[in-house]
């Protein structure tokens, strides 16, 4: 493949310079395309690639969708996630920003953008903000996170480090379990952070767990340096997730380490989401 390359790379400074290189024909598209995934792939032009995945499913209620909502777009634009955004040798991200809900419930709110400053970082902001909040049905953090992988397949930009940040305020219940999805993403070099929201009293409606934060530590983050940043009250919903961009640009973790599943038995039942959607609805 590198000595593919190379010829190609040769060709195209041959076709660049105006000379003519005899019986060779001009790189066809195949060749272009080749080149680019190369300098994609030896040259990150970005510090960070950043899927935003986020909740929307039933058990978050309005007003809990709209501080979500309100935290992202408030976090891009200050003061402190623009200067981590300076703190990296590229001075830039790119970002993607998706809701989801169940195994084939994903919506795109933000394509990929490149942030390099307060002009793109309104851009972003601006159309987080305008975009009509919604809800959906089921809970499949697997789903999120598979998808991401597809986004992360697709950005037309190389980060340093690559990052899927979820948001959500209950376990996996529907499509295949979360840590096969985050095994599968750690095993290709992503790093996965995780924002659990507990900010309500538990609801047998809502299939609330009272350790969300052990579940998430525990089944769904992992990588390298992932962390845990949990919600509890509501009024520190938008420093929570200021906070977390903020870490994951500058590529830190918070103070209190946290043990990933690697090196001890979860906390808590990664499957527990599944049984209780079986025991409840037996499907």
């Amino acid at each position: 493949m590198r000595w593919c390359v190379s010829i190609g790379a040769v060709l195209v400074a041959g076709a660049m310079a105006g000379g003519d290189v005899a019986g060779v024909a001009a790189p066809n598209p195949a060749t272009q395309l080749g080149l680019q995934l190369a300098a994609r792939e030896t040259h990150p032009s970005v510090d960070v690639e950043l899927v935003l995945a986020v909740d929307v499913s039933y058990s978050m209620d309005m007003d809990e969708l709209a501080l979500q909502r309100e935290g992202y777009a408030q976090a891009i634009v200050s003061k402190e996630f623009l200067q981590a955004l300076k703190s990296g040798p590229n001075g830039k991200i790119s970002v993607t920003y998706f809701e989801w809900a169940a195994s084939s419930d994903q919506k795109i709110i933000i394509p990929w953008r490149v942030i390099d400053g307060p002009e793109t970082a309104d851009a972003v902001a601006s159309e987080i903000l305008k975009t009509p909040i919604r809800r959906a049905s089921r809970t499949s953090i697997s789903g999120a996170i598979n998808f991401a992988m597809a986004l992360l397949d697709e950005d037309p930009h190389r980060g340093i480090r690559r990052v899927i940040d979820i948001s959500g305020d209950g376990p996996n219940n529907n499509g295949s379990p979360v840590t096969i999805a985050r095994d599968a993403a750690v095993e290709k070099g992503v790093i996965i952070n995780g924002l659990p929201i507990m900010v309500k009293e538990l609801s047998y409606s809502t299939m609330d767990i009272g350790n969300l934060d052990f579940y998430y530590e525990d089944c769904v983050i992992g990588g390298p340096g992932s962390f845990v940043v949990t919600i509890k009250e509501r009024d520190k919903f938008k420093e929570a997730i200021r906070t977390k961009l903020v870490l994951e640009i500058a590529g830190r973790t918070p103070e209190r380490p946290i043990v990933t599943v690697a090196t001890r038995e979860p906390r808590v039942n990664c499957l527990v989401g599944e049984k209780i959607w079986q025991e409840r609805w037996g499907r």
